[in-house]
């Protein structure tokens, strides 16, 4: 009778062995889940980044406020009727004092008599 349980309880051993481990066993299938879950937070990523292109897109087509807005950072343009100034704060020029474009003139003129 010892040797009958034996039996049984190895051969019931040997049915959970596929079960877990085996090629479609619960490890397998929870590895195919974790990727599955990864895959999806990628693909919602790209959605939200697709959609975003596409509004762009849309814009770009349709509106001219979006192209004035490309041209201006990243082309640096300006329209006829408006000056364009440039800071530099690099530190570099602190404490000296600006030339204004009347000092400029002066400055210019100045030295051309002098010739």
């Amino acid at each position: 009778m010892k040797i009958l349980g034996a039996i049984l309880a190895a051969l019931i051993l040997l049915i959970q062995y596929p079960l877990w481990l085996g090629k479609g066993g619960w490890l397998r299938a929870w590895q195919i889940d974790e990727t599955l879950s990864q895959q999806k937070s990628r693909n919602s990523q790209l959605e939200a980044r697709n959609a975003s292109l596409a509004a762009e897109v849309r814009d770009l087509k349709q509106g001219s406020e979006a192209i004035e807005e490309r041209a201006r950072g990243e082309l640096g343009m300006v329209r006829n009727d408006e000056i364009f100034f440039q800071y530099d704060n690099r530190g570099e020029n602190r404490g000296q004092t600006p030339i204004s474009p009347a000092g400029l003139q002066s400055a210019t003129s100045g030295s051309k008599n002098s010739h």
